[in-house]
């Protein structure tokens, strides 16, 4: 037994030998994988430093090193930029996130609604991730939407003090009143539904402006193929929807009934000013005078949607949204463009929300508010009312 035992010894220690070696060799490993971890980590982290100022430096050159880059791509100069982005700020609830500040998230959506970039080509221009330019475009187009109540306004009615000629003659007049369609891409089976006249799928945006060309009411989410006087009624049946008193009217083309409330034109008489541009053919009878004062200040609505479509390429073209997020688009570029109008208004390159929103003034709760008009109908008061008018003119 001894002799076993003393034989066996031997063999023993050299296998717990082997077991400590083993052992030291798995220490040795996890070390070493150990620092391999914590030299990945410093290399992590010193690329994100030096990610955050070249951040830093492409919202620079984009946005605050000169006017001219800032307008050409963002479309707004550097003043109205820095003033957008503090209101975003203090009233839009938009915060920093993370490495990507309030000032970066206003650079990327101004660039994707002035040019209608794809996200693949923000994400490299910025040197973001596609998932982080789609959170904060939204982020930005809801904030933006936020300021509504301080960019949208109740409109003032036309009175006897108006001294420009094209309004002095509509007293109570509130402004204009047309649809714009926006082309949008829908699905295969939505096609039929929203295709326009002209055989495209289109959304249709009806929009109240203001003389001074101030947008007060928008209501985008219906199909192209849709009529005038049908989004009129769903206009003025939304509880926070077109507000038009019983003694004041907008100025409306031909595809509104003579109603109160929706001034149109004289059927069958000459209207579109191309007509009246070479001076050969003056307006003769009442009606035609009438129309022709009629097309001359209803044609603000007209610059309006020129300047909307012009300064934001996202409405003159197909944007790569779905219906829903093409709604908010179309109401914070009516935002944009009430601020812009306001902060330079000589500059209109013309010298959390669902499908069918609406955008406009809010009433204000402490103000006891107008009677206003309810449904769209015509009446022989109101034919009467522009029968007196197209006299009067003459």
């Amino acid at each position: 037994m001894d002799s076993n035992s003393s034989s066996g010894g031997p063999r023993e220690r050299d296998l717990v030998m082997n077991h400590i070696h083993i052992c030291l060799r798995f220490i040795e490993l996890l070390v070493q994988m150990f620092r391999v971890l914590a030299s990945r980590r410093r290399r992590v982290e010193r690329t994100y430093e030096l990610g955050y100022d070249k951040h830093r430096q492409i919202i620079h050159n984009l946005v605050y090193k000169s006017d001219e880059t800032c307008y050409k791509m963002l479309r707004m100069r550097r003043k109205p930029f820095e003033k957008l982005r503090d209101m975003l700020y203090e009233h839009g609830k938009l915060r920093d996130k993370r490495c990507v500040l309030v000032d970066e998230h206003l650079a990327i959506t101004l660039h994707i609604l002035g040019h209608n970039i794809r996200n693949r080509v923000i994400s490299t221009w910025f040197q973001r991730s596609g998932e982080t330019v789609s959170k904060v475009f939204r982020r930005t187009i809801c904030a933006l939407i936020r300021l509504q109540r301080m960019l949208l306004k109740h409109p003032v009615p036309i009175g006897p003090e108006e001294n420009d000629l094209r309004w002095s003659y509509f007293q109570g007049c509130l402004g204009a009143i047309d649809e714009t369609h926006i082309p949008i891409i829908v699905r295969s089976n939505q096609k039929a539904r929203f295709r326009c006249r002209k055989g495209s799928p289109t959304m249709n945006v009806m929009c109240a402006c203001t003389p001074s060309k101030l947008i007060t009411y928008i209501l985008p989410g219906w199909e192209g193929s849709a009529v005038d006087e049908r989004i009129s009624r769903d206009a003025l049946s939304r509880r926070n929807g077109l507000k038009v008193p019983n003694d004041n009217y907008y100025l409306v083309d031909a595809g509104y009934s003579n109603s109160q409330g929706f001034l149109t034109l004289f059927r069958g008489q000459r209207y579109h000013l191309s007509e009246w541009a070479s001076g050969n053919h003056p307006a003769q009878t009442p009606e035609e005078v009438f129309n022709m004062r009629h097309a001359k200040a209803r044609n603000i609505i007209e610059t309006c949607f020129g300047a909307l479509k012009q300064r934001w390429a996202v409405l003159r073209s197909p944007c790569f949204y779905d219906v829903k997020m093409t709604t908010l688009i179309i109401i914070a570029c009516a935002v944009l463009h009430n601020f812009l109008t306001m902060e330079v208004p000589d500059d209109l390159l013309d010298t959390v929300v669902v499908e069918g929103q609406e955008l406009g003034a809010e009433d204000d709760a402490s103000n006891e508010p107008p009677e206003v008009i309810s449904q769209v109908g015509q009446t022989d008061a109101w034919t009467a009312f522009r029968n007196n008018l197209a006299i009067d003119m003459t």
